[in-house]
């Protein structure tokens, strides 16, 4: 109990904690601004239970690392019920954001006429595919004046993370480099299986660089969409040397068409890996698009394009 002129003498006084200072004192959590558009999320393939489940999980990550976001998932290939199309999420969500505006009007509240886009578009693509990246942009542009898209998520070093991950869960490649065991099915030789064409190829490199960079081994990409082109990485690559080779999937997986991949690694004689999938750093690097959008900085130790 407390006296009219402090606390009762014997009790301990609660201080306010000091607020830590110097370059080691943990930074301000960031959340998102008031007002700030929605987070979309664009999903390209048909939809599934199972890639829905994905979509989610990497919305998941984005919202736990920024307090407050909105975000939604948005299909290329819904069907407006189940999975609702792109398009559809993005009136939606224009509507939503007038809605609000209106009630907070009728409430009396002092408030701003909505300016802006009401969302920011994220492609659920590792990296570039045209024709996907066409038909999300019309969705958008058939939206209105209402979104902005931004750009695929890669190349990044932390896909090339990713990669790594996912092949030492296949048994292709050691966790970790700094550790000196050897795993008896690693691969010396990585083809970079990408959708897209030469230019996803192209992208796929840049990631492929960082991934040789961490597996010491050489790393080639090759398109799973272009008949012949993971046999021709392949030959070559035995023919520099390498014996057993690994299929990684630059790929999040519902971009893949089924079966492809498969059929890729069969042709080629070798051993694939899982697609990234949904990775923390997926949900890292698409909330790093959404934030770069926005002009948000990203906190200290966040992926930064």
């Amino acid at each position: 109990m407390s006296s009219p002129t402090g606390p009762t003498p014997g009790l301990p006084v609660r201080m306010p904690r000091p607020r830590q200072s110097g370059r080691h004192r943990r930074p301000e959590p960031v959340a998102a601004p008031e007002g700030a558009p929605t987070l979309v999320l664009a999903v390209p393939g048909a939809p599934s239970a199972a890639i829905r489940s994905l979509a989610e999980e990497v919305v998941s990550i984005a919202r736990s690392e920024l307090p407050g976001l909105e975000a939604v998932i948005g299909y290329l290939d819904g069907d407006d019920t189940e999975y609702p199309t792109l398009g559809a999420v993005l009136t939606q969500v224009s509507a939503l954001r007038t809605e609000r505006y209106e009630i907070a009007v009728a409430a009396g509240r002092e408030v701003a006429a909505p300016e802006g886009p009401s969302a920011v578009v994220v492609p659920l693509l590792a990296g570039p595919d045209s024709a996907l990246t066409r038909r999300i942009r019309q969705s958008v542009m058939d939206a209105g004046n209402k979104a902005e898209l931004t750009d695929v998520l890669g190349p990044h070093p932390l896909l090339a993370e990713a990669l790594h991950v996912r092949l030492s869960e296949a048994g292709l490649a050691r966790a970790d480099r700094a550790r000196l065991f050897t795993v008896a099915t690693a691969a010396d030789g990585i083809i970079l299986a990408t959708v897209g064409g030469e230019e996803a190829v192209q992208a796929a490199g840049i990631t492929g660089m960082l991934l040789a960079a961490r597996l010491a081994v050489p790393v080639m990409a090759a398109a799973l969409d272009q008949e012949g082109s993971i046999s021709s990485i392949a030959e070559q690559l035995r023919g520099a040397g390498s014996e057993q080779l690994a299929l990684a999937p630059y790929l999040i997986g519902p971009e893949l068409p089924e079966g492809l991949l498969d059929a890729a690694a069969k042709e080629a004689g070798c051993a694939v890996a899982e697609p990234l999938g949904a990775y923390p750093a997926i949900g890292r690097l698409v909330l790093s698009q959404f934030m770069s959008a926005l002009g948000i900085a990203p906190q200290p130790g966040a992926p930064v394009h």
